[in-house]
């Protein structure tokens, strides 16, 4: 196994570790970062990435029960579809330091990504 393999592996790894260890808040400074909408909303609910990295939040709709079946970004202009058990990939901007909200179709859950 290459270096870079086992490196991205570590990675992951560390990601899945972390992101098990606190539902509320997730920090990524490379990749994906997953995103569960359930009954109880988004989880993590507040996600931290590094200014200039990959900005790629993934969802997944886990719960019929729910109203989070669509992920709102106002300030972006941005909505999506959140078919349930299916990934959505969601890209947000990551060039200037701020925070962007993101809420479910009706607006009863608010998160949000903290760009720093």
């Amino acid at each position: 196994m290459s270096s870079c393999r086992k490196a991205s592996l570590v990675f992951f790894t560390l990601v899945v570790i972390a992101f098990a260890a606190c539902h509320d808040k997730a920090t990524a400074s490379a990749g994906p970062v997953a995103i569960r909408a359930d009954e109880k909303g988004f989880t993590p609910s507040s996600v931290t990435l590094k200014k200039g990295s990959l900005g790629v939040l993934v969802f997944t709709r886990t719960s019929d029960d729910t109203c989070a079946k669509e992920v709102v970004f106002p300030e972006l202009k941005l909505k999506k579809a959140l078919p349930l058990n299916q990934p959505v990939e969601v890209s947000v901007p990551t060039d200037t330091p701020r925070t962007l909200a993101f809420t479910c179709g009706m607006g009863m859950f608010n998160s949000s990504v903290l760009i720093q």
